[in-house]
């Protein structure tokens, strides 16, 4: 046996639905137990006490043969799959399944609320004609329950926006200045004409607009007016929206909250933050973020103050908690260039008499040990700041051990994304080993600079960055002979494919090339003892896959590596986003080739090639990189893994 209720309305009803929400609540739905229903829907019951006791038979219908509870009922969507799945998780009528006192005219009456819950439902998909048909079959001998409800579903044609209106109320409406972020709101507007209408995407391009409304000079800006008009028979979809700017702010004074130890104009400096500019809400995360990566505070919060009545010199509150004075921090990691490592760092915030802050860290793994120490003053006005450093080591590098040692100091600027540096430096190094190259010792001046221009720093899906160092010097070794030294390397990702829509989703499902070079020249008389520890060697997870950590340099006629005056590496990779049932996951596969070559001669650069295939992993504290590559002068098989993206 089974029931139906068929339930059919006219097209205007769907429209009418969607502006005014049919709210129904369960409670509402169940019948007071008089006599009649009582009778007609349940078996007779058996009062002792004043409590409700269901009889045998009731008990036998909500229990399969093995004693395990059954639902009363149980719910199967019918239709196309971009709707059966979104139903089956969010038909109210879900939630009453499992009570155990429900007749068939209880459940009829809630099939009639779940034909408007499921129109409801529809409407947010952009499908307002759909032909519904709602059927209760008996199903007595069924484990799940002893009832089912069927749903059927013919969306019938989705609903596309026709026309898209957008205005602005204050003073970014007729202000000049801001006609280039009016426009930029205008150019991201993601739910365009043609494009279907859903309740998701509608406020999704509303919250961006406002976002992009607010990121720059109107923090206060909201959404004063929006309307959706959908006109049900022709299925179109009509939408306004009417920003309200709010006034412009401009970055007020610095207010610090929770420093005791260290001074408010050495956090000004940190903080760069530009008192007196138009408000930009990166510039601010970006203030926020030199102060939080300073090592002087465990937690920072900037906020604009919009409550303090003066916009065009509003101030930044600066919520702090200061990290201690000094701490030891000790470290287990492991790389699959040199295996597990132990370090032990020793921080302190504020040196005596010099007021600079040191890092001091010793580190052992398998090839390198490493003792070393850097000393960083608080940054002047202009954002430069002086540093000095000192490390000894010890390291496989080649065919030798080399022990070196190197002092700097001097000057850097880190900015948004450009770093700049200059210093002097002094290097010695040791080798050990049979035949091992001389000792040697120099002294250099240095010129650096490292300019980012990735979309993401930590995890970037397109741009490039391009880092360059300079260096002139004399050994001072042996003979003193001048020599230089030059060192470039550059990295870009380039999106290829086609991706339908513009939004930030639907680019990060595109495949990229990501690019990578590498070059390098010391320049000087073939008798010049030069530190080889300013010279060159590559292989490892981050040059030339496939080959163990500085494992290809040049080849002397007795077979021993040692670095060498030149170098030359090139890498090509695919990344490819993975999608699974239509979504994006945070997990991509790569095809990769790697090529790198070390000479004391330009003319005897001989690559040796890597190719493998990997897998990367977004993770929630940056990308897992994990490659399996093939040696092709060496013949074997070799793994990476990383952590993180830097460059």
């Amino acid at each position: 046996m089974f029931r139906v209720v068929r339930v059919v309305l006219p097209a205007c009803w769907p429209a009418l639905l969607f502006s005014g929400v049919l709210l129904l609540q369960g409670c509402s739905l169940l019948p007071k137990k008089d006599a009649g229903d009582s009778a007609a829907s349940t078996p007779a019951l058996v009062s002792d006490g004043g409590d409700r006791a269901a009889a045998s038979s009731t008990d036998g219908e909500k229990e399969d043969k093995d004693g395990k509870r059954r639902d009363a009922f149980s719910v199967d969507v019918r239709g196309p799959d971009s709707v059966r799945e979104y139903l089956s998780l969010h038909l109210e009528i879900q939630r009453y399944k499992t009570l155990d006192d429900l007749g068939a005219t209880e459940i009829s009456r809630l099939m009639v609320a779940a034909e408007a819950n499921a129109r409801e439902l529809l409407a947010t998909l952009g499908y307002f004609t759909p032909a519904l048909t709602l059927e209760l079959h008996e199903t007595p001998a069924s484990d799940k329950a002893p009832r089912e409800i069927v749903v059927t579903v013919e969306p019938g044609e989705i609903t596309t926006v026709s026309n898209v209106q957008l205005s602005y109320a204050g003073p970014i409406a007729d202000d000049p200045s801001a006609e280039s972020q009016r426009d930029t709101i205008r150019t991201a507007w993601a739910l365009r004409a043609g494009q279907p209408f859903t309740q998701q995407a509608w406020d999704d391009a509303k919250a961006v607009a406002l976002r992009s409304l607010t990121a720059k000079r109107f923090p206060t800006g909201n959404i004063e007016i929006s309307r959706a008009e959908v006109d049900a028979d022709r299925h179109e979809a009509r939408l306004s929206a009417t920003y309200q700017s709010g006034p412009a702010y401009k970055f007020g004074p610095l207010l610090l909250r929770g420093n005791q130890r260290y001074s408010a104009d050495g956090i000004r400096r940190i903080a760069q933050l530009p008192s007196g500019a138009d408000y930009d809400q990166q510039k601010l995360l970006d203030a926020q973020q030199r102060l939080a990566s300073s090592g002087y505070f465990d937690s920072v919060f900037l906020t604009l103050d919009t409550e303090s009545g003066t916009p065009l010199a509003a101030p930044v509150i600066a919520q702090l908690r200061e990290a201690p004075l000094q701490k030891v921090v000790l470290g287990v990691g492991f790389t699959t260039d040199n295996g597990p490592r132990l370090s032990i760092d020793h921080i302190h915030n504020q040196l005596p008499l010099l007021g600079w802050r040191a890092v001091s860290r010793l580190s052992v793994d398998r090839d390198i040990q490493s003792l070393g120490t850097e000393w960083k003053a608080i940054p002047g006005d202009d954002g430069w700041r002086w540093f000095s450093g000192a490390e000894l080591k010890s390291e496989q590098s080649g065919s030798y051990v080399v022990d070196s040692g190197r002092l700097r100091g001097g000057r850097n600027k880190t900015s948004d994304h450009i770093d700049r540096s200059y210093f002097l430096q002094y290097d010695y190094a040791t080798n050990r080993g049979t035949d091992a190259p001389p000792s040697a010792s120099a002294v250099t001046a240095n010129w650096g600079w490292t300019g980012r221009y990735f979309d993401d720093n930590g995890s970037p899906r397109r741009g490039y960055g391009l880092a360059l160092e300079l260096a002139a010097g004399y050994t001072l070794t042996g003979q003193q002979l001048p020599f230089t030294r030059t060192y470039v390397r550059w990295l870009g990702i380039v999106p290829v494919g086609w991706a339908d829509g513009k939004d930030a989703a639907t680019l990060a499902r595109r495949s990229r090339l990501q690019l990578r070079a590498e070059a390098g020249a010391v320049v000087g008389k073939d008798s010049a003892q030069i530190p080889s520890t300013l010279m060159f060697l590559t292989g490892g997870d981050t040059t030339v896959r496939g080959y163990a950590y500085r494992d290809i340099g040049t080849v002397r006629a007795d077979g021993q590596t040692v670095a060498g005056r030149y170098l030359g590496v090139l890498s090509l990779e695919w990344q490819r986003p993975f999608v699974y049932k239509d979504k994006l996951t945070d997990f991509e596969s790569v095809v990769f080739v790697d090529a790198g070559a070390v000479a004391d001669k330009p003319s005897e650069l001989k690559p040796k090639v890597g190719v493998g295939v990997g897998t990367r992993w977004r993770s929630p504290v940056g990308p897992v990189q994990a490659d399996l590559a093939y040696g092709v002068d060496t013949r074997k098989f070799r793994l990476h893994v990383r952590l993180g993206f830097t460059f």
